[in-house]
């Protein structure tokens, strides 16, 4: 669980195995919000590395994996996890941690001192890759 102050920016959680099971602040995600943030490029920029199945979106990335089955693939805890803080699995994870504050550098100013995403968006984000099966 995360504690002290940078925590209170962000919202507590318990790993459990290689998922956090319980949704943020036990919020309900919105699948066509969470796509909305999977697609802007200016703040999650998930595109930048990731594929999804939609034949409108164009430049997207294939750093990471495509998303096109991720639901089929991963549990909802698992994909929480891996948006929250994919370090907390894989150290050297070339992906962003969208829901932590401490332990960078070079932070851009404006997401210093709080998350990329907040509690809501990740569970929008969540419930929308959680349709991608």
């Amino acid at each position: 669980m995360l504690a002290g102050a940078a925590a209170a920016q962000t919202m507590p959680f318990v790993v459990q195995g290689d998922a956090i099971e319980a949704p943020l602040a036990g919020l309900l995600g919105d699948a066509a919000r969470g796509g909305a943030v999977v697609r802007n490029r200016e703040s999650a920029n998930c595109l930048i590395c990731h594929s999804i199945p939609d034949a409108r979106e164009r430049f997207m990335g294939d750093v990471g994996p495509p998303l096109e089955g991720v639901g089929s693939r991963l549990s909802q805890g698992q994909i929480r996890l891996r948006v929250v803080d994919p370090t907390l699995l894989h150290p050297a994870s070339v992906m962003p941690a969208y829901h932590r504050v401490e332990g960078f550098t070079r932070v851009d100013p404006r997401f210093r001192g709080r998350p990329v995403l907040t509690a809501q968006e990740v569970e929008d984000v969540v419930a929308y890759l959680a349709t991608l099966r």
